[in-house]
């Protein structure tokens, strides 16, 4: 396959990330040792943005030429990142169709061009600007250490944008007593508690820049999913 050919007929975003300085300094790592690094040190989550950074232009072209629409092809580059993510922890190169790191990022992603079933354009509320997909994989593995109503409550507020009276009328229906003043204390709780389950670097590469000139407002840390 020549992907060289591919890259011309693309346009490949850009990710800010990749100049970051934290990200930058692991340049010179290859990545043989770049794995070794992201599954010896589970609480970093600058060398699995690195990977991406080096990696994201393959997995896009092959994605973008597809066939699917620019809406479905950014959800299925964040789906197969996110497939990526998970796999790495157990993944060991030198054979078959991981011989090599882009090897095998080739396969999965052909893989998942094939058997990821993509809803439709109407009913994707993913931001490929708002949640690249390192940040993406990290809340998401941050949103899973919470309780299952903060959870509920994060993704009808972020996700849908609901408001916090609306939460509180479905979350009454459902049989929980709870007032939108509730709702904002357990949304606030819940925004601390995602925080903290980030890794410090993710805080670092991806959201301290939304907080330069603006008030502090954690809701808007997370962006939408």
């Amino acid at each position: 396959m020549r992907v060289d050919v591919l890259y011309q007929t693309v346009q490949i975003p850009s990710f800010p990330e990749a100049n970051h300085p934290l990200v930058k300094s692991l340049s010179h790592y290859g990545d043989q040792e770049l794995l070794r690094l992201f599954q010896k040190h589970a609480d970093s989550g600058q060398y699995f943005t690195a990977i991406f950074c080096r990696y994201y232009p393959l997995v896009y072209t092959l994605i973008a030429n597809s066939g699917r629409s620019p809406v479905q092809a950014d959800y299925l580059f964040a789906q197969t990142w996110r497939h990526i993510f998970y796999e790495l922890n157990g993944l060991e190169l030198g054979h078959g169709h991981a011989k090599t790191l882009q090897s095998w990022l080739l396969h999965v992603t052909t893989l998942c061009v094939k058997t990821i079933e993509l809803p439709p354009v109407e009913e994707i509320q993913y931001s490929l600007k708002a949640s690249p997909p390192p940040l993406w994989c990290y809340v998401e593995r941050a949103l899973g250490q919470l309780s299952p109503l903060l959870r509920l409550m994060v993704l009808m507020a972020q996700t849908y944008h609901w408001s916090e009276t609306r939460i509180a009328a479905y979350l009454q229906a459902e049989g929980e007593y709870i007032s939108p003043a509730d709702v904002r204390a357990h949304l606030t709780d819940a925004y601390r508690q995602l925080e903290d389950a980030l890794p410090d670097d993710i805080d670092t590469i991806y959201l301290e820049r939304h907080q330069t000139g603006q008030s502090h407002d954690d809701s808007a840390r997370f962006g939408s999913n």
